[in-house]
């Protein structure tokens, strides 16, 4: 072989990428901390989180590497878990548990890029200086948690245009629980229904509180939290058995066996998210991404099958405004 394609040939071995364990430990990593479990993320969130990343030329397995946490519902575990990823010195941390993922990875570390959901202001909360420039090492998805409770309530009334008092299902370990109790609360008011407040942080709390919604209420909002949405099967399996008719945050309840939902479309959310880490991971700085609000993309969800088993008929005014209709 002549010296000029020998020289050529171990030029291209060294550059050529490698696979398997060899090249895998010099991969970015990406630090995926969530709130729920393996089984509530991965039928639609996980998988578009994997296309947002893709999107921006990182596919697990191939170029970037993913470490997995799992809080399976517990608040308490957070912090513990967002440690281990910074003492891992991931490249980003992807906080996907909602506000308080946020907050604790935002406690964890001042270094380490964060790409995440907040459900409320993330400029009140700290977490960054402005929408359009964050300045710190968060970004993300704004979702409009509290903003659509008001909504929410008013759908349901009209759903069950009957009904005198309505239970707000909440969890007082969240960071915005002050802010839909308020909004709650107000919304109440103006529809001319009495409220009850029902707080459940744990499964034992849940199964208490649908039979006191049940006798107390003839409908049921329930709060947007990460906590509620690891725990949806549950959920849903408990309100079908009270046959109380609720309305929820994220569609996924519907898709689990709901009624109605109205809120933030959080694959898109996640795909977002997915989206960002990558950019992050190609050179990008967090403080310099703006946040991406969903103001636009709030979505109705109703399931018929849902409201024929609860002998509820479905407006007109409402099917109109559904993205979804499942029967």
């Amino acid at each position: 072989m002549k010296r000029r394609h020998l020289v050529a040939a171990m030029a291209g071995a060294l550059l050529a990428p490698r696979t398997g364990r060899a090249q895998q430990g010099r991969w970015p990593v990406v630090g995926f901390l969530s709130i729920s479990s393996p089984e509530a993320v991965r039928p639609s969130l996980l998988p578009a989180f994997q296309r947002g990343l893709a999107e921006a030329g990182y596919v697990e397995g191939r170029n970037v590497a993913i470490r997995y946490v799992w809080a399976e519902g517990s608040y308490e575990r957070l912090p513990t878990l967002a440690g281990e990823l910074v003492q891992q010195k991931v490249d980003v941390i992807v906080a996907a548990g909602g506000t308080i993922a946020a907050l604790t990875s935002r406690a964890a570390t001042s270094d380490i890029p964060i790409v995440g959901l907040a459900g409320d202001d993330p400029v009140r909360l700290g977490l960054a200086t402005s929408i359009g420039r964050p300045g710190g090492n968060f970004t993300g998805v704004v979702q409009l948690v509290v903003a659509s409770v008001g909504k929410r309530a008013e759908l349901l009334h009209e759903l069950v245009p009957d009904m005198k008092v309505v239970a707000f299902l909440d969890n007082r370990l969240r960071t915005n629980a002050p802010q839909q109790v308020s909004e709650m609360q107000e919304a109440s008011r103006a529809l001319g229904l009495d409220l009850v407040v029902i707080d459940a942080s744990d499964d034992e709390g849940l199964r208490s509180a649908l039979p006191v919604a049940r006798a107390k209420a003839g409908g049921l909002v329930l709060a947007g939290d990460p906590f509620f949405f690891a725990r949806r099967t549950l959920i849903t399996s408990l309100v079908q058995q009270h046959a109380l008719p609720t309305i929820y945050f994220f569609k996924e309840f519907v898709l689990s066996g709901g009624l109605i939902s109205y809120g933030s479309n959080l694959a898109s959310a996640f795909r977002q998210i997915g989206v960002y880490a990558g950019r992050i991971l190609a050179g990008a700085k967090a403080s310099e991404l703006p946040l991406v609000q969903q103001t636009d993309k709030l979505e109705l969800v109703i399931n018929l099958k849902a409201a024929r088993a609860l002998g509820l008929t479905v407006p007109t005014s409402i099917l109109i405004q559904a993205e979804d209709v499942f029967d």
